[in-house]
């Protein structure tokens, strides 16, 4: 992998965390939860990421 690949594929996985936290902390707020439950369901639906899928040229699409 050289160095433009590698960039690409550490943007993509920013990009899903990012998605993944906004998901999870409005999904967990809508429910109800105070706001450290929250955080702690947005950090989960990071940690839930699948990363094989993301590694995978156009397993994830690019909201731009």
């Amino acid at each position: 992998m050289n160095e433009t690949e590698a960039l690409q594929l550490a943007t993509k996985v920013q990009k899903a965390c990012i998605e993944a936290a906004l998901s999870g902390y409005e999904s967990a707020a809508l429910s109800g939860l105070c706001q450290e439950g929250a955080i702690e369901a947005a950090i989960s639906a990071i940690q839930m990421l699948d990363l094989n899928a993301l590694a995978v040229p156009g397993s994830h699409q690019d909201p731009t």
